[in-house]
């Protein structure tokens, strides 16, 4: 489709950008015009829809940089209880019940909540990788697979089959190698891994430094950091990410600004966790990428990336007991920019001519929006979920003003979820 947005105020996440009045033009899945509003006898396209944005503010979308989409099973079942009791007295035990034909249809409720929340990408791992790449696909949002191989489900060989697989199976999807975590994957693996990575000269991705007793529990495995032992295995010669870095070291920090290796903080679930609070600020100062994610609904429990960014943007203060530790553009920045770093969409982390279409419209008209000293800030402490009116995902509309044109009911959605549920006891 041919989309023009008018008298719209646009935020493109360039570098020194500032925000501008005017239009965006969509041609397909592309963005093909962005700048002052053109007389409308100019134009020579022929548009299928053209949308007055009454001033309302056009941004990227947000990209959710790591989470288990199909976990929103467990949404609010296995609360207040610590990480590991959690994980292996309750979700792995249910997760075993699961069909393939659950897990696309508890995807698709995920899908439905990122688009709510002006997500249009994420960062995704679960146990069988083709489920969400399937849901994905019907709905045409945009995911980036991640491997979750460990010592209970997967193989390098599984890897190395997915990654052919999915990186061929879609321009909507792509995939990363990546492991569950350190401590859940036997060194033998890991080295096998760590071959895959210099055969593809692939970045990598883990859950790492989440909790104190993990990287504990490695330093007495190793004499090492799971940073340090990783690294010396090789697995982060061509980058990559770790998921929550919340308990990291100053030659944890060196590490990732050698390797180019993201941070993607997950600020609800470490704190729903009682798992400890990252250091933003001694990551940012070390020249670090980093990105946010919401995890799974299993520990959060809300897929919201404007909950995410107020945490963000307000944890560090109080870590630091400092009010300015962290700005609140740089949080937005994560949520955007670097969220498409740590996931390799480079044609998708900003809004200019030649970028993919994914994009949002911020509601300006709201109480909670008003009145505008200043809109970056007013996203990330002020602005949430009821902001979002418009979220577009390569060029399609998929949520608008309330409703979803996803090509399925969503209350059939919801009533399947509920079924499963009822199901696995």
């Amino acid at each position: 489709m041919n989309i023009r947005l008018y008298h719209a105020r646009i935020l493109t996440m360039e570098e020194n950008r500032e925000i501008l009045d005017g239009e965006l033009h969509v041609q397909g899945d592309t963005i093909t015009y962005i700048g002052q509003s053109k007389d409308v006898g100019e134009q020579t396209v022929v548009w299928d829809r053209e949308i007055d944005c009454e001033r309302n503010l056009v941004m990227p979308g947000f990209k959710n940089a790591h989470t288990h989409s199909a976990m929103t099973f467990l949404r609010s079942f296995a609360d207040d209880l610590p990480l590991q009791e959690w994980l292996y007295q309750r979700v792995f035990p249910r997760e075993a019940k699961l069909t393939r034909q659950d897990m696309i249809d508890l995807s698709k409720l995920g899908i439905l909540e990122y688009l709510t929340s002006g997500i249009t990408a994420n960062f995704d791992m679960y146990q069988d990788n083709s489920c969400h790449a399937q849901a994905s696909k019907e709905i045409g949002f945009r995911t980036v697979l991640c491997g979750s191989m460990n010592d209970f489900v997967g193989s390098v060989a599984r890897s190395e089959e997915e990654y052919d697989r999915f990186n061929h199976m879609s321009d909507l999807i792509t995939y990363h190698f990546g492991i569950h975590a350190e401590y859940t994957t036997s060194k033998d693996k890991i080295v096998a891994m760590a071959k895959l990575i210099e055969k593809y000269k692939a970045p990598f991705y883990l859950h790492i430094a989440e909790t104190r007793q993990e990287v504990e529990d490695c330093q007495k495995r190793y004499q090492m950091s799971p940073f340090e032992f990783l690294d010396s295995l090789g697995l982060f010669q061509y980058g990559g990410g770790g998921f929550h870095g919340v308990w990291m070291s100053e030659k944890d920090r060196q590490i990732c600004k050698k390797r180019k290796i993201s941070i993607v903080s997950n600020p609800a679930s470490n704190l729903k966790l009682a798992s400890g609070v990252a250091d933003l600020c001694a990551l940012q100062k070390d020249d670090i990428n980093l990105a946010l994610g919401t995890d799974g609904p299993a520990s959060n429990n809300a897929l919201d990336m404007f909950r995410e960014m107020y945490l963000a943007a307000t944890l560090p203060k109080v870590k630091h007991m400092d009010a300015a530790a962290m700005d609140a553009r740089k949080v937005l920045s994560m949520a955007t920019v670097g969220g498409a770093v740590a996931m390799g969409l480079s044609d998708c982390d900003c809004l200019s001519e030649g970028k993919k279409a994914d994009l949002i419209v911020i509601d300006m008209h709201r109480p909670n929006m008003q009145p505008e000293n200043n809109l970056l800030k007013n996203l990330v402490y002020s602005a949430s979920k009821e902001n979002v009116k418009m979220t577009m995902v390569n060029g399609r509309i998929l949520y608008e003003n309330g409703s979803f044109y996803i090509g399925e009911d969503p209350e059939d959605i919801y009533r399947k979820a509920n079924e499963i549920i009822q199901r696995i006891g």
